[in-house]
């Protein structure tokens, strides 16, 4: 492991020194070629979509809807992956989960994600969602939440390889689009079985794997094991998408170096910081911070979703959605505390426009 950090080290600081470079200068450069190659600067293909940069949207229960993924993709990503759509159509007749299930006219590629532990139910589900506008299917067997692994789905198919073959070709077999998956290493620390899922999904004709660098038992506690990412990416020859705390430009330039992956996958730290994938990109291709964004562009930011949601749901729904979203963006603004519980409490969609119009214009 020393060593390895080491020859990490090493190739970082050649390639921070190599993006100082002027990029006409660096495309000419022969030496650069291999630099290049390992810094991840290979635009990632999905089948025929070709993503705009390397950055994606993670999937996350009720907050990866249309709204936010579009803010996202506004505001750098080059690719957001729906929330999860439950295999099970007797879930799909709210007028919310209905919602949530048309993605025709989306901004971008639309990569759709579904959940569930019967094959058949998951390809049915792949077909109506291809039938509604999406362009990439996303089999998920990486959600650690309870709700999710007691139905046998999410990461809780990990114990049970042979099934995930059956759901991987019946769902690839189903539709004529990409299929991929997101994972994670393994059910726990003694069962980190993410290398042979990953050359089983690749021989069931899985286009892409992204991997959270935790098992199920570890949930989000403790540090992503990024060894178990590098590991699989030397074991497959699909695209492999990298997942677990890159929460800043310079851990997205990290984990692009040592594991080797095609494409990083942000989720939490995105959550009240949509700018982040704009910072993270403009940092892996010039090695150069922005500068963050001022208090009239956040203010900016957030009125847009805010009112974003409002419309998507209507108001009664819109605006309890919207309150997870504002303590998101205000969590680190001092002065924010009181607002918040005053804002959830707003039982009106054009009050919250008004409170935080009154809150930027006291803190500006």
């Amino acid at each position: 492991m020393g060593q390895l950090i080491e020859n990490h080290a090493v190739l970082t600081n050649k390639i921070i020194m190599l993006n100082y470079w002027p990029f006409q200068q660096r495309k000419k450069c022969v030496k650069c070629a291999p630099l290049l190659a390992q810094s991840g600067r290979d635009i990632l293909h999905i089948g025929p979509y070709q993503l705009k940069n390397q950055l994606i949207v993670a999937p996350m229960a009720g907050v990866t809807d249309r709204p936010f993924r579009e803010l996202c993709l506004r505001y750098g990503a080059g690719m957001a992956v729906s929330e999860m759509m439950s295999s099970n159509p007797d879930l799909w007749k709210t007028s919310k989960s209905l919602n949530r299930m048309v993605h025709e006219g989306e901004s971008g590629i639309r990569s759709v994600q579904i959940a569930g532990a019967d094959p058949k139910l998951m390809a049915e589900a792949a077909q109506f969602s291809v039938e509604n506008g999406a362009q990439i299917i996303d089999i998920n067997m990486g959600c650690p939440a309870k709700k999710v692994n007691k139905r046998l789905a999410g990461s809780a198919l990990l114990q049970y390889p042979n099934l995930i073959e059956e759901i991987l070709r019946t769902v690839v077999d189903a539709v004529d689009v990409p299929v991929t998956l997101k994972t994670r290493t393994g059910w726990d620390l003694d069962n980190r079985n993410c290398v042979n899922i990953a050359k089983l999904a690749e021989q069931c004709g899985i286009q892409a794997l992204a991997l959270h660098g935790r098992t199920k038992a570890c949930m989000y506690k403790g540090e992503a094991e990024y060894d178990y990412i590098r590991a699989v990416k030397q074991a497959i020859s699909i695209p492999v998408i990298a997942n677990g705390d890159i929460d800043s430009p310079e851990k997205a330039r990290f984990v692009l170096d040592y594991t080797g992956a095609d494409a990083l996958m942000i989720g939490r730290p995105a959550q009240g910081k949509p700018w982040i994938f704009r910072e993270i990109h403009h940092y892996l291709t010039t090695g150069e911070h922005l500068a963050a964004p001022s208090i009239d562009e956040i203010s900016e930011i957030m009125l847009g979703h805010v009112k974003a949601l409002h419309q998507f749901y209507g108001d009664y729904l819109g605006l309890r959605i919207a309150r997870k979203h504002v303590s998101w963006y205000l969590k680190e603004h001092a002065p924010a505390g009181d607002f918040r519980r005053t804002f959830n409490a707003l039982e009106d969609a054009q009050q919250q426009i008004d409170a935080l119009q009154g809150y930027f214009e006291n803190v500006a």
